[in-house]
């Protein structure tokens, strides 16, 4: 979602890449609750993060704390800028609670993403 909302808010200002340590492609109801907003992420791919990626970022930020404790050393160059955001993926309850959740979730990031593109651009 957060690369699907940098995308969106961040053309020309900032180019996104999604990465995991484990990437299991896109979930479902991320798909479906960022279509609900008018953002299609279903062509986005998860990939693995590796030392060639990492030579290209400027920045990476991490959006859950299993990300963070999981993410590799990364050149001190790199800066590093954590948000801590409950994975949606591992929500419970109904399918109703579930899709809170991920909207929940999705707004978060939303906002998280328009303030780091207005700190990129001062």
């Amino acid at each position: 979602m957060a690369e699907g909302f940098a995308r969106e808010f961040g053309k020309d200002i900032i180019k996104a890449y999604s990465a995991g340590i484990n990437p299991v492609g896109l979930n479902d109801r991320a798909v479906h609750v960022m279509k609900e907003i008018g953002i299609d992420i279903s062509m986005q791919k998860s990939k693995p993060v590796d030392t060639e990626l990492l030579n290209t970022m400027d920045i990476i930020i991490t959006v859950c704390d299993n990300a963070a404790e999981s993410c590799p050393w990364t050149p001190p160059e790199i800066k590093r800028v954590h948000w801590p955001l409950k994975d949606p993926a591992k929500a419970e309850g109904t399918e109703d609670e579930i899709m809170t959740e991920f909207r929940r979730v999705r707004d978060e990031i939303e906002k998280m993403v328009k303030n780091f593109i207005q700190e990129v651009q001062q």
